[in-house]
C-alpha cells in the first residue's frame, strides 16, 4: 500500500496556523513584558505623585514656612563657607577706597562698621546694625582658635570693647577701614597694636536675616 501523503493544501494550512500560533505566543510574552514595565513606570509615578502632593499640600499650609525650611536646607547642603568667602571676597574688592567717617559706600568712602555693613548687604542680603557695637550681638560668638574666613572681628580702638570691626580672612589677617588718612587694606593680627586690642569674633549664622536699619553714628 503506498505510503500517505498530506495533500499541498493541508500542509501550507498547518504551517500557517504554527505561524499564528508562534506569533500569539511571541505577543502574549511582550504584552507581558509590557505590562510589567507599565506596572513599574505606574509604581514610580505614584511615588513621585505622592511625595509631589505631600510637598503641595506642605507649602499650601504653611508656604512661608516652607520657604524658609527650603532655604534652611539649601544653606546647610551648600558648601559650609561659601557664603562666607563670599562676603569676604566683596570687601576685598573694596581695597584702596578711602576711609571717612559714616561712609558705607564706595563712592563716599567706607568707616569700618559702613564697609562691613556694604559688603554683607551686597553678597549675603543681610541688612546688618550700622554701629560695630551692635554689630558684636549678631551671629554665634567665635573662639580665637576657630576663626575662618568671613568672621566679624571685634577691637577696643576707642576706650570701650567692639568700637572697631573687621573681616577675617585667613591666617590671621583681616580687611578693614582703619581711620582718618587711609584706605581700606590688609591688616595682620598679630600685630602688638591689634592683638592687645582683640575683643573676640562673631560668625554670621544663616539665620541672621533681620532687616535692621539703625540710624544712629557710625563707629570706628
Amino acid at each position: 500500500m503506498p505510503p500517505h501523503r498530506l495533500s499541498p493544501y493541508l500542509t501550507t494550512d498547518l504551517l500557517l496556523r504554527g505561524v499564528k500560533t508562534l506569533l500569539v505566543a511571541s505577543a502574549l510574552v511582550l504584552a507581558g513584558c509590557a505590562a510589567n514595565d507599565n506596572q513599574q513606570q505606574y509604581a514610580q509615578s505614584s511615588a513621585e505623585r505622592l511625595e509631589r502632593d505631600r510637598y503641595l499640600a506642605q507649602t499650601q499650609a504653611d508656604p512661608l514656612g516652607a520657604y524658609l525650611n527650603n532655604r534652611e536646607r539649601q544653606y546647610a547642603t551648600s558648601e559650609p563657607q561659601q557664603t562666607a568667602k563670599t562676603f569676604a571676597s566683596t570687601a576685598l574688592t573694596m581695597l584702596g577706597i578711602k576711609y571717612r567717617y559714616g561712609g558705607e559706600t564706595p563712592n563716599t568712602g567706607f568707616d569700618c562698621s559702613g564697609l562691613v555693613a556694604y559688603a554683607a548687604e551686597k553678597s549675603l542680603g543681610l541688612k546688618l546694625p550700622r554701629q560695630s557695637s551692635q554689630m558684636a550681638r549678631e551671629g554665634i560668638s567665635v573662639k580665637s582658635s576657630e576663626l575662618r574666613k568671613g568672621d566679624l572681628v571685634f577691637f577696643n580702638t576707642r576706650g570701650h570693647r567692639n568700637s572697631h570691626v573687621g573681616i577675617y580672612l585667613g591666617d590671621s589677617k583681616f580687611v578693614h577701614a582703619p581711620r582718618k588718612g587711609a584706605v581700606v587694606r590688609i591688616e595682620s593680627m598679630d600685630v602688638a597694636y591689634w592683638k592687645k586690642r582683640y575683643n573676640g569674633a562673631r560668625r554670621l549664622a544663616a539665620t541672621t536675616s533681620r532687616s535692621l536699619a539703625a540710624n544712629g553714628q557710625a563707629s570706628q
